[in-house]
């Protein structure tokens, strides 16, 4: 008897929704006795009417995200502790900025198939399963779902497994574009950079800004970004690239 792939199973139906939540939780390593805390952290804000409103599960990810925001804190700073024992704080906050950032959480969102799993309304597809943030904020809602289905050494083994060789992977702290512009403007004397939202586009779920950032004695350099602290660091690496090509 010939098997039944994917792509002849509507998703939607109990059948699809079962087959699709298996591959997914194959991909985190964990099997759900509560499917409603995993249907809760995939589903956007937009679409909660669409998982059974009277079911506990029906709400969107958006609390779901908050935990899993302090869970993956947590454990990305006992790994950093452990790994780096003779480090200074600051060298290991701006590794733990690094690691938590949107953009991480994005990239490991990407890698277990996370995007295809997004419940949202057909009008806000496929744009908002690249956004991003949206990425981020589901990735995290996901790791919480880990956390009260299964306690917290499940939520902690799976940002072990996708965080781990990215913690590895930067022999130095990493320095952000802000502090290393802010602390080149003081090595010279300088006022600090001067940061200014330019404006805000784009629909609530795919937001863009744009901002500039000067430099007493330098041209204004102009970036944009989903968020205003990834416009700000945009802008403020444009400007360290002017910066070199003046040689200053």
């Amino acid at each position: 008897m010939g098997g039944c792939s994917l792509g002849s199973i509507d998703a939607q139906s109990p059948i699809g929704r079962a087959v699709t939540r298996a591959a997914l939780e194959a991909a985190l390593g964990h099997r759900f006795t509560r499917p409603e805390l995993l249907e809760q952290a995939l589903t956007h804000s937009s679409a909660s009417h669409l998982a059974a409103p009277r079911r506990a599960g029906a709400r969107s990810y958006e609390r779901l995200e908050f935990l899993g925001d302090r869970v993956l804190a947590l454990v990305i700073a006992d790994m950093l502790l452990a790994a780096y024992p003779d480090e200074v704080e600051g060298a290991l906050a701006r590794r733990h900025a690094d690691l938590v950032r949107k953009e991480s959480l994005a990239a490991v969102a990407g890698e277990i198939g996370l995007p295809q799993h997004i419940r949202l309304p057909v009008v806000e597809e496929p744009a908002a399963r690249s956004n991003p943030n949206l990425l981020a904020d589901v990735c995290e809602a996901v790791i919480a779902a880990l956390y009260l289905d299964g306690g917290f050494d499940v939520a902690r083994d799976f940002v072990v497994r996708h965080w781990t060789a990215r913690m590895s992977a930067a022999v130095a702290p990493p320095k952000d574009a802000k502090t290393a512009l802010q602390e080149w403007a003081q090595g010279g004397g300088l006022k600090l950079p001067c940061y200014r939202l330019v404006r805000s586009d784009g629909p609530p779920h795919q937001p863009q800004f744009t901002v500039a950032v000067a430099v007493e004695g330098f041209p204004e350099a102009t970036a944009c970004g989903p968020s205003k602290r990834q416009a700000e660091s945009a802008a403020a690496a444009a400007l360290l690239r002017d910066i070199g090509k003046a040689g200053a």
